[in-house]
């Protein structure tokens, strides 16, 4: 299936390290949320330049961190990040039918899922999320280098179990909760 791209996976990145740094910078998110664009994606489709993969921590929320408005992002959220088929059925859908080229997992430090796996007491089925960590992150201790860990997992599993079109790039990243500042690893 041949899909029309949004923009190049480079071009994706520069928009979110951008938005990033206008976020940084402003008291109000300044992504498009008018009428008009609703109006206009529900029309005629979105075609969001990035897929990110983020934790469901109400703390994070992608579309102000990046800056972005209505149709401009895809975004998937679980706890801790971690990805299953339910996710990778996701991204491989906004990749193969909306033409997103780049593929973004991120994290945030002091995330209550990679602390819950740390810990190692969680049950029921918050369970199966911190046993996938913990598969990730090891014996690591430290929040932050557990976090990049189970970022850097996340992304593996992507790579290794999806084909994205030549040219899609997938990254991790990790949100700073205390500044707001995405540090792309």
């Amino acid at each position: 299936m041949s899909v029309t791209t949004t923009c190049t996976a480079e071009e994706a990145l520069k928009k979110l390290k951008d938005g990033n740094v206008q976020y940084l910078e402003s008291k109000n998110s300044i992504g498009d949320v008018s009428l008009d664009i609703r109006k206009k994606t529900c029309a005629e489709g979105q075609t969001p330049y990035a897929i990110v993969i983020t934790c469901s921590d109400s703390r994070v929320i992608p579309e102000s961190i990046f800056n972005a408005g209505i149709g401009d992002i895809f975004v998937i959220r679980v706890a801790g990040n971690v990805i299953d088929n339910h996710q990778l059925g996701s991204i491989e859908y906004a990749a193969e039918h909306l033409g997103s080229n780049l593929v973004v997992v991120m994290g945030h430090n002091h995330c209550g899922a990679v602390g819950a796996a740390i810990a190692g007491n969680a049950e029921s089925f918050i369970k199966s999320i911190t046993d996938e960590i913990t598969k990730a992150i090891g014996g690591e201790k430290d929040d932050y280098k557990a976090c990049c860990l189970n970022v850097k997992n996340s992304v593996k599993v992507i790579e290794d179990k999806l084909k994205l079109q030549p040219g899609a790039k997938v990254c991790g990243a990790v949100y700073h909760l205390e500044d707001g500042k995405v540090e792309f690893l």
